[in-house]
């Protein structure tokens, strides 16, 4: 379900895990790693920056070229 209430600039972790290619507990090792931080929403419902999934993709997508 996504939120009604998303900040501009913000992602669920649905959407996040889908620009990302993984599944939600994909993105949970990535959050639990340290790769990607939460920047609002609630425990059950976090939301991400829309620059920091879009820069952590692209370093993704440069790591799989190389």
């Amino acid at each position: 379900m996504e939120s009604q209430n998303l900040r501009p600039g913000h992602l669920t972790a649905h959407q996040t895990a889908r620009v990302l290619g993984v599944t939600l507990t994909g993105l949970r090792s990535i959050v639990h790693r340290g790769q990607l931080t939460r920047s609002g929403g609630s425990p059950r419902q976090p939301w991400y920056l829309a620059a920091d999934v879009a820069a952590l993709a692209a370093k993704r997508a440069a790591r799989s070229v190389a």
